[in-house]
């Protein structure tokens, strides 16, 4: 099997996909470079973090059989691994769990493929910003293909997985408006969820760090904004 360099696992999370309980897989690298990711190292440095062993974490997780539910395997990016429908398979094959994956949404084709072979589950797409050029190149720290972004909004709007698409928002970055601008091109979704900024968290930019998020007062009022236009 071609792998590719684990970078992180997590056991148990009952977070990550609804009410399902799940293990994370890390892998390294992104194209993107967010200036709020709290992955910093997975981003900009995966070779100072040690590598595991799919198998080991395969052979680990037997001993959770009909507790673990699935996998979700996350990142980094991980569709800018050629290996990663080869990777699933493998996962597939050796624990039989269902898979989740998490990403950019920048590699439509390599989602099709994924979906089309069955080989994921359920899907969380972090979108960046509404769907133009500046402020999505702004959002994701490096130069981006809207209109890749687009295709797989929509091959993930009509793939018939469990779909989340969710985004980040701090108050440098994002307004009311542009809230409510990329739940109208979200339109047709089942779950659009926004999730406010963690300033504890180390950050791609580290002048980021530490500074203030909206309050649980402001993004309850975003994310009722965004409920509210994805329901129409």
């Amino acid at each position: 099997m071609t792998t590719i360099p684990i970078k992180g696992f997590l056991e148990t999370s009952f977070v990550d996909w609804g009410d399902k309980i799940t293990s994370l897989i890390f892998l390294p690298g992104c194209n993107f470079r967010c200036p709020y990711c709290h992955n910093p190292e997975l981003v900009l440095d995966p070779n100072s973090l040690q590598s595991m062993e799919l198998d080991a974490i395969l052979e680990h997780l037997k001993k959770y059989k009909g507790w673990i539910e699935g996998i979700c395997i996350t990142g980094g990016e991980p569709t800018i691994h050629k290996a990663l429908p080869d990777m699933i398979r493998y996962i597939r094959e050796k624990s039989g769990l269902m898979i989740k994956l998490d990403t950019n949404g920048t590699n439509p084709e390599m989602l099709r493929v994924l979906i089309d072979e069955k080989l994921i589950d359920a899907v969380s797409m972090d979108v960046k910003a509404p769907l133009d050029d500046i402020r999505y190149c702004r959002a994701a720290g490096a130069v981006v293909a809207v209109g890749d972004i687009k295709k797989s909004i929509d091959i993930l709007r009509n793939s018939g997985l469990v779909v989340e698409f969710r985004t980040t928002v701090h108050p440098k970055f994002f307004a009311k408006k542009d809230v409510s601008e990329l739940a109208e091109q979200l339109k047709g979704v089942a779950r659009f969820t926004l999730q406010n900024f963690n300033k504890l968290a180390e950050t791609v930019d580290p002048a980021l760090h530490g500074t203030e998020p909206f309050t649980e007062g402001e993004f309850e009022e975003l994310q009722k904004i965004a409920d509210e236009i994805i329901r129409g």
